[in-house]
């Protein structure tokens, strides 16, 4: 097996106005470690103690032969492997290394008689690295989310224009990073027509469809048969917290305001308050993150019926305790609560601190009509203020959803354009 570290010169395109003593020859080595590594390693040849090499990149040998991408292991146009793994080594061996320094790259001899070659940019945009491994999850595979408190709403909320959103995907790269991280977004002087929210959602991808139909209009209606078609307070909550894979983002866009006091739009940021439970109130916050609930849905639209039930944490974690859903709707609990007698009274106790603590940090505002209130679902929770509703004074808001497998989609597709790659 080889063990010597191959090293070559890379010629670096330098200023001719430099001291000459700041010329310096690059190299790079690579090479083989316990016959399981390969390490590329970045080097000058001043003393390192004046210009230290950069930290080398270590790839496991079996990983680098899963992603070759020439044509034999790798379809081009799909972008997906075409390995047999009924055939495939995982215990394949290095026999050859060699860097190519014109074409800065990586050349693989294996054991199996194939050869892999490897744009050394390629390998560090995907090295195993604790920087780069951050840099790609909460950059590019889902922006890291900040959380923010209800006073800081005003200084912390986007506003886009319509205009700009629909025709430059510089603004709608803003729109979507700015909803991946802060959960909210204005966007305004949209026309006052109902196609406003299916623009908006086919710029991104396609609306998410429930059991509500895809577009839904919010507004007084007699006979109810939702609580958000109302004209009385509606309490802060999460729509459909009784899908197992509830609609991610909500495309609000008021067409006619109402005119008196009420009508306000109430928003909290639940992983703020999440985050508060967990700082004040730990056994509480221990509580809800493990308590299942049983969250329903019974009613018909356009005379189709359903039963909707989803059972799930208020606050609900990743196997790194990373918030992934908040949960929670007053309505639509269930009178069933399929948890053990003893765990009942705990968990209301803990529920009313989780809903009082949102209530006092709710930020109420009124959107105008041309307003597009766009916001994460999964993260926050909304609410309005009651209203007086006549015929000479209306409420009237057209919504839709989207999914964050669609905005996270769309994002990475405008990113990687930027980027030209």
């Amino acid at each position: 097996m080889l063990t010597k570290t191959l090293k070559h010169l890379i010629n670096n395109k330098t200023n001719c106005m430099q001291p000459t003593s700041l010329l310096l020859k690059r190299f790079i080595s690579a090479s083989v470690e316990n016959d399981k590594f390969v390490v590329i390693q970045e080097e000058t040849d001043v003393d390192v103690t004046l210009n230290p090499s950069k930290e080398p990149l270590k790839f496991p040998g079996v990983w680098l032969r899963d992603n070759c991408y020439c044509e034999q292991c790798f379809h081009p146009t799909s972008k997906s492997r075409k390995h047999d793994w009924d055939k495939f080594d995982v215990k394949v061996k290095v026999e050859k290394l060699q860097i190519n320094n014109d074409s800065k790259q990586l050349i693989v001899n294996w054991s199996d008689k194939h050869q892999s070659v490897y744009d050394l940019k390629w390998l560090q945009e995907r090295a195993f690295n604790d920087k780069r491994r951050e840099q790609y999850l909460n950059d590019f595979y889902r922006p890291k989310p900040k959380h923010w408190q209800g006073s800081e709403f005003e200084n912390i909320v986007e506003t886009l224009e319509f205009k700009d959103v629909m025709n430059s995907d510089e603004a709608l790269q803003k729109w979507l990073e700015a909803l991946a991280v802060r959960g909210v977004v204005m966007i305004q002087n949209s026309p006052l027509e109902k196609t406003v929210v299916r623009q908006l959602a086919e710029r991104v991808g396609f609306i998410r469809r429930t059991t509500y139909g895809e577009e839904f209009i919010v507004q007084s209606k007699p006979g109810a048969k939702n609580f958000a078609y109302l004209s009385d307070p509606l309490p802060l909550h999460t729509d459909l917290p009784y899908y197992e894979y509830k609609p991610s983002c909500n495309i609000l866009h008021c067409m006619v305001q109402s005119k008196s006091q009420g009508g306000s739009n109430l928003l909290v940021d639940a992983f703020h308050i999440a985050d508060r439970m967990k700082q004040e109130h730990p056994e509480e916050y221990k509580i809800l993150t493990e308590t299942l609930v049983d969250w329903n849905d019974i009613g018909s639209e356009d005379d189709k019926h359903f039963h909707n039930i989803w059972r799930a944490p208020v606050i609900c974690l990743d196997k790194d305790g990373n918030y992934t859903r908040i949960n929670h709707s007053i309505p639509q609990r269930d009178s069933h609560f399929s948890v053990p007698l003893s765990e009942v009274i705990p968990w209301y106790e803990a529920y009313e601190k989780f809903v009082r603590l949102a209530r006092k940090d709710a930020y109420a505002f009124k959107t105008k009509p041309g307003n597009v209130l766009t916001f994460n679902n999964i993260r926050l929770l909304h609410g309005r203020e009651g209203y007086d509703d006549t015929e000479e004074n209306v409420r009237y808001i057209v919504g839709a959803y989207l999914d964050w497998d669609i905005i996270y989609s769309k994002l990475r597709v405008l990113k990687t354009a930027r980027k030209g790659n």
